[in-house]
């Protein structure tokens, strides 16, 4: 599961996804520097997995990860290839959700590509050039559709109402997220064409380090502009962030955190928001060899999220053992747990929760 950043050229992407990645893409004054995706595999920031360690006291601890990658700068005119679009649209297209960096600090430093900063207009030139790239995509598909609803097959007509829906949406320059359809529609004809301006999107405005508590005018724009997208803004001050990562030492970090009135770095709470995005959950497995975070989908069944520690794990599934995280920090061992016999045991059907720490019976 890969989230993407985009964003018009010398916003601070490059700048992010070093913060985020520890990975050094290369972060200059001009467009395009970031020519091949760069992609970062990131540890998602989680006291839970720091608490269970204190509890078990493990050889090792392994948290979760997502994926970051940072794709080059948009400009106008992608969607027909200008700068480098198609190979910059095809990158998007293959990331499961979109973290947009949009620009709300002034420096005469850093040049702005349209030379003034305005982070809607900014937004409404990266939404139409993806909008116009998911019309074309509609107008392929409706093409297909509309001649076997001609025939008078009943799927295709309701198929080709869905997309003269996201037609007509996109024309009036609303993002697939944004334009009303059933549930239905979205499940059977939308999503398998995986339209980009249907992925999830944070919208991440990058301010100067006095705007990185309360925000700015330009962040309050913002939150104004995407009210009806179902979005999540975050506020970040990058360059900032930037200068936290280059401190080695941890006690350094939280005190220029304190001085400009943070409680954790903004870079946390964006991977943790980048995983809610990706419609992703943590479970743990924890014993002295290793306390682990693992990585499922929301709504994973217990024989589905242990197939992610081992395919014969699904395959020969006969039950898992349960213990809720607020009762393992609770009672403070697995074996106090199940004294108290809070240690339950759950079936095939059983849906996991974020937190829940397991233990899986197999045979195979």
């Amino acid at each position: 599961m890969k989230a993407g950043i985009v964003g018009l050229p010398n916003v601070g992407k490059s700048t992010l996804f070093n913060c985020l990645s520890n990975a050094k893409a290369q972060s200059a004054n001009f467009p395009f520097c970031t020519i091949e995706p760069n992609v970062g595999v990131v540890n998602v920031p989680d006291q839970r997995l720091l608490k269970l360690e204190e509890l078990v006291d493990p050889e090792k601890v392994i948290p979760a990860t997502v994926e970051i990658v940072d794709i080059a700068g948009l400009v106008k005119g992608a969607s027909k290839g200008e700068g480098l679009g198609n190979q910059f649209l095809g990158n998007i297209r293959e990331t499961d959700a979109i973290l947009h960096v949009l620009r709300c600090f002034e420096d005469d430093n850093i040049v702005h590509v349209d030379g003034s900063i305005d982070p809607i207009r900014d937004k409404e030139t990266i939404d139409m050039e993806l909008q116009l790239k998911d019309l074309e995509t509609a107008d392929k598909k409706l093409e297909k559709v509309k001649r076997a609803a001609r025939t008078g097959n009943k799927e295709a007509q309701k198929e080709e109402a869905a997309l003269l829906k996201v037609k007509s949406g996109l024309e009036a320059g609303k993002s697939v997220r944004a334009i009303e359809l059933t549930e239905d529609e979205r499940k059977e004809f939308i999503a398998p064409l995986q339209f980009i301006t249907d992925k999830p999107v944070m919208y991440v405005c990058n301010v100067d380090e006095g705007a990185a508590v309360d925000g700015n005018e330009h962040v309050e724009r913002v939150k104004k502009a995407v009210a009806e997208e179902n979005a999540e803004v975050l506020v970040l001050a990058v360059g900032t962030e930037a200068d936290i990562t280059e401190l080695d030492d941890f006690e350094e970090r939280q005190m220029f955190l304190q001085d400009i009135g943070l409680e954790e770095p903004g870079s946390a709470k964006l991977i943790r928001g980048a995983y809610k995005l990706l419609d992703l959950q943590t479970y743990f497995t924890a014993g002295v060899k290793e306390v682990r975070a693992w990585t499922i989908p929301v709504g994973s069944s217990a024989p589905q999220a242990a197939g992610v520690i081992h395919t014969d794990f699904e395959k020969g599934f006969i039950r898992a053992e349960v213990i809720a995280y607020d009762e393992y920090v609770s009672f403070g061992s697995e074996a106090k747990v199940k004294e108290a016999g809070k240690m339950r045991v759950e079936g095939k059907d059983y849906i996991v929760k974020d937190g829940d720490v397991m233990h899986f019976r197999f045979n195979v």
